[in-house]
């Protein structure tokens, strides 16, 4: 992100904390929670860039890590979206809120998410969809100026479906959420409330998000971690646990590595 990436991330998180906001955060969580039912593993790995939008409370997995360029209240990584301390094929399911499309160069994000996912590892990769109502009202942002939908490059799902085959990992599913949007108050908001819910469980793709599931292949290739390695950083490995009744432990920081990884609810150091 750019400079400005501490107020772009603010005003998401605030946009999120209104009503509408809540309400969507609310449908966004139900329609994760079958894929994250049937996926398994020791880590997940949710990039963000509104921390305080937490999506993986509904996850099996005990070892969760939310990353962010920002710190927050949910924030156990510090790091760039395209820089990932995190060594290649290391992470279970992965959960992208947002970080494509608040970026430069949002290929360069998602090859950096398919380098770390584990091969058979659940993507699940959320966006706004330019083509609804809340890509309208971001395109009408734009045009006045407002700096969250200027600083926002919309990727649609079906740009994003190509480039993930290219990359090896196949889509299986691609859901809608907030087709309506429940403004207004009384009778108005209880029909738009009950518009958006038959929108919802019929999955039509005019909903303002999109939530896209796919699963890297075992024959996918990971580009090396370069960047990071010609600066002298190692990266962070992370450790299959044996099997015991104890919670996973949490990873330690190789010696070297200029990211923070910490514990959510920690202080930072």
């Amino acid at each position: 992100m750019s400079s400005e990436s501490p107020r772009i991330s603010q005003q998401l998180e605030s946009w999120y904390q209104r009503k509408n906001g809540r309400y969507l955060l609310t449908s966004l969580r139900q329609a994760l929670e079958p894929i994250l039912d049937v996926s398994f593993g020791y880590h997940i790995l949710q990039m963000g860039v509104a921390p305080g939008c937490e999506l993986y409370s509904q996850s099996t997995i005990n070892h969760r890590i939310y990353s962010a360029e920002q710190p927050g209240s949910n924030v156990s990584l510090v790091s760039h979206s395209d820089e990932l301390p995190l060594e290649s094929d290391s992470i279970d399911t992965l959960i992208a809120h947002h970080s494509l499309e608040f970026g430069p160069n949002p290929h360069s994000v998602l090859r950096e998410m398919q380098r770390v996912l584990a091969p058979q590892g659940h993507m699940l990769i959320v966006g706004f969809n330019p083509y609804s109502l809340l890509g309208a009202g971001a395109s009408l942002g734009r045009i006045a100026r407002n700096p969250l939908w200027r600083a926002q490059h919309p990727v649609s799902r079906h740009r994003l479906s190509d480039w993930l085959h290219l990359l090896g990992c196949e889509v299986q599913s691609c859901s809608h959420v907030y087709g309506l949007p429940p403004i207004g108050s009384g009778k108005l908001h209880a029909l738009l409330t009950r518009g958006d819910a038959w929108s919802n469980s019929h999955n039509l793709p005019v909903g303002g998000l999109y939530v896209l599931h796919a699963i890297k292949q075992v024959g996918a290739l990971n580009k090396p971690r370069m960047r990071l390695r010609e600066r002298g950083e190692r990266l962070i490995g992370l450790a299959v646990p044996k099997p015991s009744a104890a919670p996973s432990p949490a990873p330690a920081a190789v010696p070297g590595s200029t990211r923070t990884l910490k514990k959510p609810g920690e202080a930072a150091a």
